[in-house]
C-alpha cells in the first residue's frame, strides 16, 4: 500500500486497527512511534547495484490505555512527515515488535482493518548467480510419447 492510499482509507474510519498475518489484532492501545523513509542501497548476488525506498511506520504498544491513536491524528503525523521529509508516494513497510524480534510487514486494507502482510525474501539475480530455473511440472498424462509411457517397460 502506498502512502496516499493509507491516507484515503484513514479518512473513512472512526478507529484504526492493524491485523497480524495470524489474524490477531495489534492491541488497540498501540502508538505509531515513527513515520520515516528508509533507503536501502545494496548489491545483489549478481553484482547489480540496487536501491529501495519505503515509508516506514513503527507500531508500539505498552500499558498506556489512555491515549488511543485516532485516524485524524495519524493523518496529521503522516502529513507533518510529508512536509518535513518531502516524501514521494512510496510503499509502506510496518515494523511491529513480536514476541522475540521486530517483524517487518507489507500493508494492505480489507475495508475495516489494516492488514500486516508477510514479507518474503527472494534472489534478485537468479539468472546471474546459478540458481537453476524451476522445471515445469507435467501431469503424467502430458508425458505421453516419452520413453516412460505406462507399460513401456522403461520405468
Amino acid at each position: 500500500m502506498k502512502l496516499s492510499e493509507i491516507k484515503n482509507h484513514l479518512k473513512g474510519l472512526e478507529k484504526i486497527a492493524f491485523q497480524l498475518p495470524n489474524g490477531e489484532l495489534v492491541p488497540s492501545h498501540f502508538h505509531v512511534t515513527e513515520v520515516g523513509k528508509i533507503t536501502k542501497d545494496f548489491i545483489d548476488c549478481g553484482g547489480k547495484v540496487r536501491s529501495e525506498n519505503v515509508i516506514n511506520f513503527q507500531l508500539w504498544e505498552e500499558n498506556d490505555y489512555d491515549h488511543r491513536l485516532h485516524p485524524e491524528k495519524l493523518i496529521g503525523i503522516i502529513e507533518l512527515s510529508e512536509k518535513i521529509f518531502k516524501f514521494d508516494d512510496l510503499e509502506i513497510e510496518v515494523e511491529y515488535q513480536g514476541k522475540q524480534t521486530i517483524g517487518k510487514y507489507n500493508l494492505d486494507f480489507d475495508g475495516t482493518n489494516f492488514l500486516l502482510t508477510s514479507k518474503i525474501t527472494a534472489c534478485l539475480a537468479k539468472d546471474a548467480c546459478g540458481i537453476p530455473q524451476e522445471k515445469p511440472k507435467l501431469e503424467f498424462s502430458e508425458a505421453q510419447g516419452s520413453c516412460c509411457n505406462p507399460g513401456s517397460g522403461c520405468c
